[in-house]
């Protein structure tokens, strides 16, 4: 039995969170770029929550904006699918099951297109989403037609300047555009790339300023695991659970935080923030940035090469084991806590650096170390030299632990071979990929198989870093020391040492 609508009726309210039918009448008021499984279970997730409490009450027109496929999943189940949140809150391991509703219809940019534009005459419109991953958002010089524009910024465009002549200009008819992608300043550089793109096309002035004044594009931060459709056994499970077939199911951490760059008016239009309180809307999100990046994607940084190399392949198999757990927990709440670029209540740091271990240790999310190892040295760059240079600011000498964090990257990145451009290094018995833009780099330098050369070089690339590294005191000569003892002693004995140092 295939999830749809005719189905709703037939199923258990005490397993599942079901819409009800009048849901299936509310207005459009989204337009999302994207049907990943990333943002059904996250924006899309708000706004139905939202609606089945009589708060919002609007649905989504999603954009297919890759390929010419027509969404024919969403089309047979009606546009329905099933959120499975699973984690642990407070020590208590917790379930939920929601049967989504927010989505009206998919459509795809290569074969509706004069349906997508037509959305720009809807009044009640009044909300843009994307999340096209990162590499969508950047400038394709392309003229707007009659056509799909091959980039997301194009199609936006070409959206917002169908609104503009639909509504002759007006103020009101303004967008909130709030991208979902995953890099900094998000909604200012999506910003700047659709005025570039104006200019291009040498749109008229009044159209410019419309684009530029009366739109708000807000910045945001995303923060929630999703792992997508689980595996055959785990799947065939649930399915027997709830009692019918979803091809659009996916399994999420029960966690959930879209900080939302704006001011009152924004937070009155996306009124689904009122329902949820996932979704904070304020005009500064520094500190929501800055908690995540630092002690959540930080600490993962700084622990992915190593608990890997110690032969961890879970995020929550090594934050379980007593020692490295106790390393990594440590780290977290003494190193990097201190060391976060921003003045933030230590409580308030504590408290989110306890959630994210909750959140490393549940159960039902299998989050691998060598994912998190994709293009590590630009989320070491990122997320941790500003850790470093803090940390070396305020007490003049660098963190042992930062320091070990540090060796185990540059260990990880030791490419025993290169295949066609392709870098494998060697670990517990088996080769292991690095996917990473500075391999090449690492196995020319790692030939000497000399520590100390290695970290030189590594510290002399300053258009790697865009950093002088040998400025961080003491530094240096810590990082050679940790990698030597690394390689010798293996992982786990250098972190029962310095955990022992630390106690004693």
């Amino acid at each position: 039995m295939l999830l749809s609508k005719a189905i709703l009726k037939n199923l258990d309210a005490n397993k599942l969170e079901l819409p009800d039918e009048k849901i299936f009448e509310l207005p459009e008021k989204v337009l999302q770029f994207g049907t990943g499984v990333f943002i059904r279970s996250f924006a899309d997730y708000f706004i139905d929550k939202a609606n089945k409490n009589n708060v919002f009450n609007g649905r989504i027109v999603v954009v297919k904006s890759t390929g010419n496929g027509n969404g024919n999943e969403f089309e047979e189940q009606d546009g329905l699918y099933t959120v499975c949140s699973k984690g642990i809150e407070n020590g208590v391991i917790k379930e939920e099951f929601v049967i989504n509703a927010a989505i009206s219809r998919v459509l795809a940019a290569g074969s509706h297109w004069t349906e997508i534009i037509k959305c720009a005459h809807n009044p009640e419109m009044k909300v843009v989403i994307s999340n096209t991953t990162e590499v969508g958002i950047q400038l394709v010089k392309e003229k707007i037609s009659q056509n799909a524009p091959s980039s997301f910024p194009g199609k936006l465009l070409a959206f917002l300047m169908e609104r503009y002549h639909a509504f002759g200009g007006s103020k009101e008819s303004g967008m909130i555009i709030i991208p979902a992608e995953l890099i900094p300043d998000n909604g200012t550089k999506l910003k700047e790339i659709i005025l570039a793109l104006a200019k291009f096309n040498e749109v008229e002035a009044s159209l410019l300023s419309w684009i530029e004044n009366d739109n708000v594009f807000c910045n945001s931060l995303v923060d929630r695991i999703v792992s997508g459709k689980p595996s055959k056994n785990e799947l065939d499970r649930l399915e027997n659970t709830l009692g019918y077939k979803d091809n659009l199911l996916s399994v999420s951490e029960l966690f959930s935080l879209w900080a939302i760059e704006g001011d009152d008016s924004v937070k009155e239009v996306l009124s689904f923030s009122k329902e949820n309180k996932g979704v904070v809307i304020s005009e500064n999100i520094d500190l929501y940035r800055e908690l995540k990046l630092r002690l959540l994607n930080g600490t993962h940084t700084f622990n992915c090469g190593l608990a890997f190399l110690a032969g961890f392949e879970i995020t929550r198999d090594a934050m379980l084991d007593k020692e490295y757990g106790s390393f990594a927990a440590a780290m977290m709440h003494e190193d990097i806590a201190a060391a976060i670029p921003l003045s933030i209540p230590t409580e308030t740091k504590h408290n989110y650096a306890n959630e994210v271990i909750e959140r490393f240790c549940n159960p039902y999310i299998d989050h691998r170390w060598i994912g998190i190892t994709a293009q590590y040295t630009s989320k070491m760059k990122l997320r941790n030299l500003p850790l470093l240079y803090k940390y070396n600011e305020l007490f003049g000498v660098p963190s042992d632990r930062m320091v070990t964090g540090f060796a185990g990257y540059l260990l990880f990145m030791k490419s025993v071979k290169n295949e066609d451009g392709k870098y494998y290094g060697f670990a517990n018995g088996k080769e292991y990929p690095i996917a990473d833009d500075a391999a090449g780099f690492y196995f020319d330098i790692w030939k000497t198989n000399n520590p100390a050369n290695v970290v030189a070089s590594c510290f002399a690339n300053k258009e790697m870093w865009s950093a002088d590294l040998s400025m961080l005191n003491g530094f240096e000569a810590a990082v050679v020391a940790k990698l030597t003892e690394i390689i010798d002693c293996g992982v786990m004995k250098v972190l029962n040492k310095l955990e022992l140092n630390k106690v004693a």
